[in-house]
C-alpha cells in the first residue's frame, strides 16, 4: 500500500451574501437543510477515497463559500471519516475558511472541539469604507474581536487582505500593513484586487464607477508588501502568501507542489496521481445538481480526464513558479517524467534569465520576486 501524501479539500458552496469582487463557487440560499448536506458530503467523501485509496492524509481544508456557516458536527463527522477512510499524519494539519461576524466567530470553540486547528479569516480591509466597498458584512471591531476568538481557540490562525483598492496610494497601504502586522500570527495572505469576468465589480469597473491604483502604485504596493513583510520575519513563500519559517499553509503547499489531493462538494477539483499521469476530477458546480447526483450516484462528479505528457508539465509550471523556492527539478521529473528547465526551450530560458525574472541552479528553476509579480505574463512566455 502506497503512504504518498495526501490532501482533502471539502467546498461548502453557501454564502450570507455574494462579495463583488468574488469568482468562487458560492451562492447565497434562503435556508440549507444541514443534515442532508452533512449526508451528502460524507458519501462523496467515500468515494473519494475509493478514488485515492491507500494514501495518507497530510492536510485538510474547507473552503468555499464560506464553510464557516456548516455546523461543527458536520465538519466534526467529515474529520472522523476522513481518518477512517484514510490513514492521517498524526500532526494533520486541518483548515477552515471563516467570515470574522460575531454568529461566526462565536462557532469557533467548537469547531476546535470537532478538530480544526488551524483558521484563516477573511478580514480584506481595516477600515469601515473599505469594508463597505469590498461587500463585506462584518465591521473593523468584529474582525478585530474575531482575531482575538481565533487566537484564543487555534494554535496557527492567519487573515486575508485585499489592496490597491480604488483610492488606495501605495503610503496609504504602508500604514494599513502596519496595522496587520501588530494583529498578525504566524501568516498573512495579501492579494491584489482583480477584476474577475462575471463577477459585479466586472461590471462596475467595464461602466466606470471606479477605477484602479494606476500599474506603478499597483507594483510599489506589492513591493513594499515584499519587502515589509520579510524584514517582519514573514517572507513571501507564495505570490500572496507570507509566514514565519515551518508556518506555510501545507494545504496549499500541496496545490503548487502539484501533489496529489481529492476534491470534495460542488465544484471541487481533484488531481491524483495515476501511473505516469494525473487524473484530474471536476464535481458539479451547482449546489442542487450536486446534492441530487451524490443521492442518486454516490458521488457529483462532472468530468474525468487524464493530464499528461506536455500538459502535466504546463500546470505543474504553473503551480510551482509561484513558490518563492520554486520548482524542485529532482521532484518536478519524478512527476512529470521531465526535468523542467530541459523541457523548456533555451532560447525561451535564456532572456528570460538575463532579464531578471527566472533564475536556474542545479536543484531549482523559480521565478525571482520580479518575476512572480508577472508571473501570468512569464508564463506566456515559457509555455506559448
Amino acid at each position: 500500500m502506497s503512504a504518498a501524501p495526501l490532501g482533502v479539500y471539502v467546498h461548502w458552496p453557501f454564502c450570507k451574501s455574494k462579495c463583488p469582487y468574488c469568482d468562487f463557487n458560492s451562492h447565497v440560499r434562503d435556508g440549507v437543510e444541514q443534515a442532508r448536506w452533512r449526508a451528502a458530503l460524507l458519501r462523496e467523501l467515500e468515494h473519494g477515497a475509493r478514488e485515492a485509496p491507500g494514501r495518507r492524509v497530510e492536510t485538510m481544508f474547507f473552503g468555499g463559500g464560506t464553510p464557516s456557516l456548516m455546523e461543527p458536527e458536520t465538519v466534526a463527522a467529515l474529520i472522523v471519516r476522513t481518518k477512517q477512510l484514510w490513514d492521517s499524519a498524526p500532526e494533520i494539519e486541518i483548515t477552515l475558511e471563516a467570515n470574522p461576524t460575531s454568529v461566526e466567530a462565536g462557532r469557533f470553540a467548537a469547531l476546535a472541539e470537532a478538530g480544526v486547528n488551524r483558521v484563516s479569516l477573511g478580514v480584506q480591509a481595516l477600515d469601515a469604507p473599505s469594508l463597505k466597498f469590498l461587500g463585506r458584512e462584518h465591521s473593523t471591531d468584529e474582525a478585530l474581536a474575531a482575531l482575538a476568538t481565533a487566537r484564543r481557540h487555534f494554535a496557527r490562525h492567519s487573515f486575508d487582505l485585499i489592496y490597491a483598492r480604488p483610492g488606495q496610494t501605495p503610503e496609504a497601504w504602508a500604514e494599513e500593513l502596519e496595522r496587520a502586522l501588530a494583529l498578525a500570527g504566524e501568516h498573512l495572505s495579501l492579494y491584489q484586487l482583480t477584476i474577475e469576468r462575471g463577477t459585479r465589480f466586472f461590471t462596475d469597473h467595464a461602466r466606470g464607477n471606479f477605477v484602479l491604483p494606476d500599474e506603478e502604485a499597483s507594483a510599489a504596493m506589492f513591493e513594499r508588501t515584499q519587502a515589509r513583510l520579510a524584514d517582519a520575519g514573514m517572507p513571501a513563500y507564495e505570490i500572496s502568501n507570507h509566514a514565519r519559517p515551518g508556518a506555510a499553509c501545507r494545504h496549499n503547499l500541496i496545490y503548487w507542489r502539484y501533489q496529489d489531493y481529492v476534491g470534495i462538494g460542488p465544484g471541487a477539483h481533484g488531481r491524483f496521481a495515476e501511473g505516469s499521469a494525473k487524473r484530474a476530477t471536476r464535481r458539479s458546480s451547482g449546489p442542487e445538481a450536486w446534492l441530487e447526483a451524490v443521492e442518486r450516484t454516490g458521488h457529483g462528479t462532472a468530468e474525468t480526464s487524464t493530464v499528461e505528457g506536455q500538459d502535466l508539465v504546463e500546470e505543474a509550471l504553473m503551480m510551482g513558479l509561484r513558490l518563492a523556492d520554486g520548482i524542485d527539478r529532482a521532484t518536478f521529473a519524478s512527476v512529470t517524467g521531465v526535468d523542467p528547465v530541459e523541457a523548456l526551450d533555451a532560447g525561451r530560458l535564456e532572456p528570460l534569465v538575463r532579464a531578471g525574472f527566472l533564475e536556474i541552479d542545479a536543484t531549482h528553476l523559480r521565478a525571482t520576486s520580479s518575476g512572480r509579480q508577472r508571473l501570468n505574463a512569464l508564463l506566456e512566455r515559457l509555455i506559448a
